[in-house]
């Protein structure tokens, strides 16, 4: 087939079986970010039809489609490509006029590889012209000599161009016990994924579809996080073969259309302890960007799958963790026996006791909680020493034990309740807290642990460890009077 340039409706009107003027369209298959990429891919549809053509989209965007031909005969064409699998399903049918058409001829064709592509513009129709020979103006059956009103001009809504499905295809394997067995494995990580026979054989696990800007941007995001091979790769729902062992339809969020739409990144002291709320993160709360802040920031994205862009996620962790603060009620607890403050859950905690550099507080309404506070002068030794106390009592019943210089953590549970004590050396005090919460709710609890952790700080000193004033001007000698009782000389 020889490549063209053509101008549909220059000369005569096309009619339709009514007499009116006919629609060319178009049977739309795909759409290609790239000039290349598209290229290839119309090259490949030219290979089982001869009339591919490609035009320009969007941002970058080629489509591909069938045609041009009257709509009648592309709704049957189409309804029948769709019946014997073709075509993928969520092919349409879209305007031709407007549109600039690059032809695309099949390489068997004899002259294909010495020809270059034409572009072939589709126009609207346009009525013949009228007589100027001398024919007297009004005679019957002639058209008059005087200038005639230009039709109006009819424009076409030009659909949206959908952008392509892809696939995210992690490994495969020629054996389908194995492919089985590793379809398992991912299905913990990626439960949405499934297993497909690709053209020569092979079996591949492959996770989709999804709208290839979403696919590009959760390529990037997953890789990062480690969650997929380094060498994983997007492809198109034809070259992942046919289904072996169906999948679903993954929900992810696509990337901010424009920067506008991003949202400002919170801080990274923020970032920290929202990830440390989630559960993503153990290191120091210090607002560094360290690697085990990016490794958490990038578990979480592909965790919470609210984003693939680092700060609309972490703008959604945030919040999240704020919603939830706001749904446990915490408060700002100052406790004056130990000079130390922290967010507490205060409705389900109400002050019990004070004893020597212990604040009680136990359940209220029987929630089940209680949170006690310690400080006291001191180093480690007094560290130790309250973690034998808090052991002896139950609070943590047969705890494990973290022990480092500054600091000893300890973690237990029984049929009833869960406890985590923590305990730090701080400006030369021995404080910290024990949480005492109900078994049902280790989530909650691990969460609470968490914000009490960061949050501590000192106030005040405690109640027993006020220093007397010292004089702004000390006595120079004492004197003793009649009573015996020694009181400052006059200067």
């Amino acid at each position: 087939m020889r490549r063209f340039a053509i101008v549909f409706g220059a000369a005569l009107p096309l009619l339709g079986a009514s007499g009116a003027l006919a629609e060319d369209v178009l049977i739309r298959v795909e759409a290609k970010r790239g000039t290349e990429v598209a290229r290839s891919a119309a090259q490949g549809w030219s290979e089982r039809f001869d009339d591919v053509v490609t035009f320009p989209l969007s941002d970058g965007w080629i489509g591909i489609g069938l045609g041009p031909m009257p709509r009648e005969q592309a709704t049957a064409r189409l309804r029948q490509l769709r019946s014997d699998g073709q075509v993928p399903g969520d092919s349409f049918i879209a305007p031709a006029d407007g549109r600039r058409l690059t032809q695309i001829d099949s390489p068997t064709t004899p002259d294909a590889t010495a020809a270059t592509p034409e572009t072939v513009t589709a126009v609207p129709p346009e009525a013949p012209a009228a007589d100027t020979g001398p024919v007297a103006a009004g005679t019957p059956g002639t058209p008059s000599t005087f200038p005639q009103p230009a039709a109006p001009e009819v424009v076409t809504p030009v659909e949206p161009p959908a952008p392509a499905k892809v696939f995210l295809r992690l490994e495969s394997t020629t054996d389908r016990a194995k492919a089985e067995e590793m379809l398992a494995k991912w299905r913990e990580t990626l439960p949405e994924a499934g297993l497909w026979t690709l053209p020569n054989g092979r079996l591949a696990i492959a996770f989709g579809p999804v709208e290839e800007p979403t696919g590009e941007a959760w390529l990037t995001a997953f890789k990062a996080a480690g969650a997929i091979p380094k060498d994983a790769f997007l492809t198109s729902p034809e070259e992942v073969g046919e289904v072996a062992i169906a999948g679903s339809a993954p929900e992810l969020a696509p990337p901010p259309a424009t920067d506008a739409a991003r949202p400002a990144m919170p801080s990274l002291e923020d970032i920290q302890r929202a990830l440390r709320w989630a559960g993503h993160y153990d290191g120091a709360i210090d607002g560094k960007d360290g690697p085990m802040t990016r490794a958490a920031i990038a578990a979480e994205i592909v965790r919470l799958r609210a984003s693939p862009d680092t700060a609309t996620a972490m703008a959604e962790l945030t919040r999240r963790r704020e919603a939830w603060r706001t749904e446990m009620g915490l408060t700002e607890l100052q406790d004056s026996h130990t000079g130390l403050a922290l967010p507490a859950p205060m409705d389900r905690l109400q002050f019990d006791r004070a004893e020597r550099a212990l604040s009680i507080y136990g359940p209220k309404d029987g929630s089940g909680a209680a949170l006690i506070l310690f400080s006291q002068p001191g180093g480690q030794q007094e560290l130790q020493d309250l973690s034998g106390l808090v052991t002896a009592l139950g609070w943590v019943p047969a705890p494990t034990r973290r022990i480092q210089k500054g600091s000893i953590i300890l973690d237990g549970r029984n049929q009833t309740h869960i406890g985590h004590a923590e305990g730090r050396v701080v400006d030369g005090h021995a404080q910290g807290f024990v949480l005492i919460w109900p078994v049902q709710n280790p989530e909650e609890q691990r969460r609470l642990a968490a914000e009490l952790s960061d949050n501590i700080a000192r106030f005040a000193p405690g109640a027993g460890e006020a220093v007397p004033e010292i004089p702004a001007i000390a006595p120079a000698t004492e004197v003793t009077t009649q009573t015996g009782v020694a009181s400052p000389a006059t200067p």
